[in-house]
This record gives structure tokens, C-alpha cells and sequence, in this order.
């Protein structure tokens, strides 16, 4: 186990073009598409036009504390959109690397090499688990957090090529206040994971061909079974133990803030309410909001459920090596 550390380093040198580069880009081409934005407004002449939560002109001719305030929330609504846009990324990046991580060295017959190795199987499934859980994610935080701090040099060069000091609405911001809740997500986001980190790891250990359509067949067609049981009356699980969103879980957990549920959703049976509050978006994000994610059985059920998918992930690790011609 003392090998985890150097295995992902191997797994993020392997795989930096998705844990690193599809972050680069992603945020690149907001800023991009930012820039854009702002040549295309002075262009046209239509800077007055041209509102993201407040109006230049207004606020130069009369700005208010309520202004600033709007202003803020608007530029966190932008720092929040930086790190989701990332976070579907990184979605789809985990979600392909998951299901060849154990797959792909066993269909190039390469996994005969890294057995010969002094490393277990536990220590190779346990560095791809934390790798999906701890360095993607991470990563992409760093990235998006980066950009973003461009975004606002970006903001400030244009408000003050029209004569206003655009400061006193990044500080009203809570630029720092939303970093360190943001930062503090990042452990709840892993925990939440670890079901389709530990189904999708499953996959890749255990199948010979095809671990995709195992991966999404399976709970597709126990859903569907389901329904049809309901609908000719035969014995199936109600829909009061919402067997479509533990299903969903299993594919979709990776996605980085997916604890967060609209109002009146339910996970696993357990109901929350996390929504994201449009006029103060950082109390969205207040640590007794996010960890009392923690105090909820439905985190906890996920948790078991996916060191037991690991488990066996690591079972099918030791015992097959094959796959299909």
C-alpha cells in the first residue's frame, strides 16, 4: 500500500490529457467566448446593452450598496459556472477512464507485465479509486479557480475602459469566501462517488468485452424490468424507494457537486434540500449546509456500497487477465 502515492503519479502522467488538459481547454474556451463577448459589445457600441446582473451604465451614473451587491452575487453566480461547466467535463473524463482503467491493460495484454510487478492488485485498484476521487477533481478545481481569476482581470480592464472601478463589486463578491467553501466540497464529493466509482471499476475488472454497455445496460434494464413488473401488477420495488435515482447514482455520482439536489428531491429514500439560492449564491455553499450531507444515511449507504464494488473490483483484478479475442 506505501506504492499508492507513486501509482498515482503513473495514473495522472497516463491520463494528464483528461485530468489536466480537458480542464485547460474547457475554461480556455469560456474566456474565449468572454473575450468575444466584450469586443463584440464595444463594436457595436452597445456596452449599455450589456448586463451580467447589473448594468455599466447604471452603475456609473448611480451606483448604490445594492448595486454592489448585485454585482457580487452575479460575479459568484460566474465563479460557480466556471467550476460546473469544469465539473461536466470531468464528468465524462472519469466516466471513460473508470471503465478502461482496469479493462484496457488486459485487452493489450500489458496487465502480464504489471502483475510481475511488487505492487497488489489492492494498491492498483485502491490508486485508480483515489485518483477518480482526489486528483481529477482537484485538478479541475485548480484550473477552473484559475481561470476564473482571470475572468475577473478580464471584468476589471473592461469596467475601467469605461470609467468604473469595478473593486468594490469583486470584493462584494466573497471571492475568497466562495474559495474556501468551495474547497471544503471537494471531501463530500469524493465520498459521494465512490458508488460509481466502485460500479464503473467493477465493470472494467469483470467483463471480457464492452465494459460501457455492461456498465449502462444493467441498470437500464433492471429500471425498465421494473416498470414493466409494475405495470402487470407483479411484484416489484415501489417507486416510494426511488429505485431510478439509486440506479442513477451508480453512473452519475462522479460528477463533481452531484450531492446537490433541487428541493424536494430524494436520494436513496432520504429526502434533502440543498437548492442553489439565485440571490445569495454562497450561502449555498455554508459548511453546516454542505456536511450535514454527513449526518444523512443515504451518503453513508453509498459509501458501503462502493467499497464493496471495489472489492470485488479487486477480486476480478486477481483472478482474470483474459479478455475476449
Amino acid at each position: 500500500m506505501n506504492n499508492i502515492p507513486l501509482l498515482m503519479k503513473r495514473e495522472y502522467w497516463e491520463h494528464r490529457g483528461g485530468f489536466l488538459w480537458a480542464p485547460v481547454w474547457i475554461t480556455g474556451v469560456i474566456l474565449v467566448f468572454t473575450v468575444l463577448g466584450i469586443l463584440s459589445a464595444e463594436a457595436f457600441h452597445s456596452s449599455s446593452n450589456i448586463h451580467m446582473g447589473f448594468s455599466l451604465d447604471e452603475l456609473r451614473s448611480n451606483i448604490g450598496q445594492a448595486d454592489w451587491s448585485e454585482a457580487g452575487n452575479a460575479l459568484d453566480m460566474a465563479q460557480l459556472m466556471f467550476g460546473g461547466v469544469t465539473a461536466v467535463g470531468v464528468f465524462f473524463v472519469l466516466f471513460f477512464y473508470l471503465l478502461g482503467a482496469l479493462y484496457d491493460d488486459r485487452r493489450d495484454r500489458s496487465v502480464l507485465f504489471w502483475k510481475s510487478l511488487p505492487v497488489s492488485d489492492t494498491a492498483t485498484v485502491a490508486s485508480k479509486a483515489l485518483s477518480a476521487m482526489i486528483v481529477a477533481p482537484v485538478l479541475a478545481f485548480v484550473v477552473a479557480t484559475a481561470a476564473y481569476v482571470l475572468f475577473l482581470v478580464l471584468v476589471t480592464l473592461w469596467a475601467g475602459a469605461h470609467g468604473l472601478n469595478a473593486l468594490p463589486a469583486i470584493f462584494a463578491a466573497h471571492p475568497l469566501g466562495m474559495l474556501w467553501r468551495l474547497v471544503l466540497t471537494l471531501p463530500i464529493s469524493a465520498l459521494w462517488a465512490l458508488p460509481a466509482i466502485g460500479w464503473l471499476l467493477f465493470w472494467s475488472a469483470y467483463v471480457r468485452s464492452r465494459p460501457f454497455l455492461w456498465a449502462v445496460m444493467v441498470p437500464l434494464i433492471v429500471l425498465m424490468l421494473n416498470w414493466w413488473l409494475g405495470k402487470l401488477g407483479a411484484p416489484h420495488i415501489p417507486d416510494d424507494l426511488h429505485l431510478a435515482g439509486i440506479l442513477g447514482r451508480l453512473l452519475f455520482s462522479i460528477l463533481p457537486g452531484s450531492w446537490m439536489k433541487a428541493e424536494g428531491s430524494t436520494v436513496l429514500g432520504s429526502h434533502i434540500s440543498r437548492s442553489l439560492n439565485p440571490d445569495h449564491v454562497v450561502s449555498t455553499f455554508d459548511p453546516s449546509n454542505v456536511y450535514g450531507l454527513l449526518a444523512e444515511p443515504n451518503l453513508w449507504v453509498g459509501v458501503v456500497a462502493g467499497l464493496a464494488l471495489l472489492a470485488a473490483a479487486i477480486y476480478c483484478r486477481q483472478r482474470r487477465i483474459e479478455t475476449a479475442a
